[in-house]
């Protein structure tokens, strides 16, 4: 998905000064507590639990790949589309600070491995109607490169299960199996693990 970088005016309507301020406290709480997540739904949350375990899981099903998900790009996307790639999935949102401090991560993931068979999709867990207009400029003022839409609710839940918080991540093989599950964000780690279960896959 081409998109025009973004402009310095872009960049300062974006970065309110609330936002600014919230950031910055989530950055102060994830430099004490190492690890952050919001939950979908609700305003922003810390947490000092663990990510859950990585481990091998089913494919992912049907109304997972199959479903008509909103784009930004005024498009529709399917999971199913990237049949073959090793597929980063991405659920997020706008207001989440952990997700804001990720995914300068999956920029740099998506432009380094690209040319590998490996793509980024992120999917933001808000309402497509009432936030079009934030994702798209955060989608311009972070010059997100990999395609982003809305996951509907019943992919957010099929995906997500009991663990509502987010960024939450799915790293899927080429042929379909889920390898791994990242819940929330710690700068000192999950960068690293990222990269390190992307190279392992596209080895697979």
């Amino acid at each position: 998905m081409a998109l025009k970088r973004p402009v310095e005016s872009d960049r300062r309507k974006f970065w309110s000064p609330l936002r600014v301020v919230s950031t910055l406290v989530v950055m102060m709480l994830v430099a004490v507590f190492g690890i952050s997540s919001c939950n979908s739904h609700d305003q922003p949350t810390t947490s000092t639990a663990p990510a859950a375990p990585n481990r091998a899981a089913n494919s992912l099903p049907p109304n997972v790949l199959d479903a008509e998900l909103k784009s930004a790009n005024g498009n529709t996307l399917k999971l199913s589309d990237y049949s073959g790639k090793v597929l980063l999935v991405n659920l997020w949102a706008t207001w989440c600070g952990p997700c804001r401090m990720e995914i300068p991560e999956l920029v740099k993931l998506h432009q380094e491995f690209q040319g590998q068979g490996f793509e980024v999709v992120g999917l933001s867990t808000e309402n497509p109607d009432t936030s079009a207009a934030s994702v798209r400029e955060f989608v311009r003022a972070f010059n997100m490169p990999y395609a982003v839409g809305w996951a509907t609710t019943d992919v957010e839940m099929t995906l997500m299960g009991q663990n509502g918080n987010i960024p939450q991540s799915f790293l899927i093989a080429r042929d379909g199996r889920v390898l791994k599950r990242f819940i929330g964000f710690s700068p000192d780690s999950t960068p690293l693990k990222l990269r390190q279960a992307v190279t392992d896959a596209l080895k697979g």
